[in-house]
């Protein structure tokens, strides 16, 4: 698959695909995924206060307010860990948890049978909004840097869209890592940690040709 990256500044985008073995729901998330939820368990990349930052100023840069209830993510998640109250979700949503937590970094997943190509990164148009949970909630989109499908914005650093979030019959995902070009090594690095973790779980991952 091929991703439509319209030019930006600051955007250093890590995207790959990932192919499971089996149906989502037959994958349960073994022991030593979940143990990863913990904030002092060890890890190859490390979040600190100036990706925190570096990341938010990328969110930023389209006119977006990342803070409060806007804020990335990778925010929500260290917040949950301190709490104790950041739960498996299932294998897949798991692994972008744990590459998040530790790296910082805000990453998206998308299913891949709920979406349709074609598939562009870019700023959300004001006005635009998508519901993100089961309960029918809604997220201001305008400025946002999003991902699109044939349908509109499906997912960005913030909340994902409820209408392609993976399932039990998933199996093929689009991973986004949304990073900024100062933390590109950092960035590459969460990404291949993301990509083993997925790996070890048995799935295949492949690059997403980015044009």
């Amino acid at each position: 698959m091929t991703l439509t990256v319209d030019p930006h500044p600051l955007l250093h985008l890590a995207a790959f695909e990932t192919m499971l073995p089996a149906s989502l729901g037959g994958t349960p998330p073994p022991d030593w995924l979940t143990a990863l939820f913990a904030l002092e368990a060890e890890a190859p990349v490390q979040r600190s206060e100036m990706i925190r930052a570096t990341s938010r100023n990328l969110l930023r840069h389209g006119g977006y307010k990342p803070t409060g209830r806007g804020k990335p993510a990778s925010e929500y998640l260290v917040r949950a860990a301190e709490n104790g109250k950041l739960g498996s979700i299932n294998a897949v949503v798991d692994a972008c948890n744990v590459a998040s937590l530790h790296s910082g970094l805000p990453i998206s997943v998308v299913a891949l049978d709920r979406a349709t190509a074609p598939f562009r990164v870019g700023l959300a148009e004001k006005g635009a909004t998508y519901v993100f949970n089961a309960s029918g909630q809604t997220i201001d989109l305008g400025g946002l840097l999003c991902l699109f499908d044939a349908e509109g914005p499906c997912a960005n650093g913030v909340k994902d869209s409820q209408r392609t979030k993976t399932h039990d019959g998933t199996r093929r995902t689009l991973s986004l890592v949304w990073g900024h070009h100062d933390l590109a090594p950092h960035v590459d690095a969460a990404t291949a940690w993301y990509r083993s973790l997925l790996e070890r779980l048995g799935a295949a991952t492949e690059a997403v040709t980015q044009s």
